[in-house]
């Protein structure tokens, strides 16, 4: 799924410092890591004008995405701008805000990689199955000082603030960076939290054998069995396990 290291372990995001680079030089490290034609990942042609959401995070995009490489990972991914920002969650999401999820960043994705959902041959970047675990829009509910500090700017400062409108994940989740300046080097890390709202439980979700497609209703077995290394065309289901 390329948000981790060859082999499966998760990178460094590769992206440049502050506002400087555009979405376009922050996929430079997704595309020299890969062979997309090979590995039948998305080539990165999509812009944010032709998929719909407001400014900063307002009816955006976001994705969970369950990668089974070596070593078995959540990828969660926000639309900022022309790209998906990402990070790999070990644990995955939790709706408990008791639990504090370490996510490691990983390099920018295309748009269109939020509906990929197949498997990426060995021998590829980020080998292994690759699911879609939860789908749906968002918006940025970062403020600072009382007044809302936009997306990029709130992930720049170290601390984002998002309202989640998934299948399986509702309500305020933070991003906060407990390590590492912000550069994308190998040692930063962040936690994923749980906000204490209407939405917040203490229920687990079922394991990642168990779990099922948002997009197609598959298990992780299933994908790999069909073996496509192709997004998904099975649109948004209703499927929430």
């Amino acid at each position: 799924m390329g948000s981790s290291a060859r082999g499966g372990r998760p990178g460094s995001r590769g992206r440049g410092t502050g506002h400087a680079a555009t979405d376009r030089d922050s996929l430079a490290t997704y595309h020299r890591r890969r062979d997309v034609e090979r590995s039948g990942e998305p080539g990165g042609e999509r812009r944010a004008g032709t998929g719909g959401g407001g400014p900063d995070g307002d009816g955006r995009h976001f994705v969970v995405q369950l990668h089974d490489a070596r070593t078995r990972h959540y990828d969660f991914r926000l639309q900022v701008g022309d790209v998906l920002r990402s990070w790999a969650v070990p644990k995955g999401p939790s709706d408990d805000p008791r639990d504090k999820r370490l996510a490691v960043p990983t390099e920018d994705h295309p748009l269109e990689y939020e509906g990929f959902e197949g498997v990426i041959g060995p021998g590829q970047y980020g080998a292994g199955t690759v699911m879609v675990w939860d789908i749906g829009t968002f918006r940025n509910v970062s403020e600072r000082h009382g007044k809302t500090v936009p997306l990029d700017e709130a992930l720049e400062r170290g601390h984002a603030s998002v309202w989640l409108e998934g299948q399986k994940l509702h309500g305020g989740y933070a991003l906060t960076r407990f390590r590492g300046g912000g550069d994308g080097s190998d040692d930063e890390a962040w936690l994923l939290v749980k906000r204490d709202d209407r939405y917040a439980a203490d229920r687990r979700h079922p394991p990642s054998d168990r779990v099922r497609s948002a997009l197609t209703g598959r298990t992780l077995g299933q994908i790999a069995d069909d073996g496509d290394g192709k997004p998904s065309a099975g649109g948004t289901g209703r499927h929430r396990s």
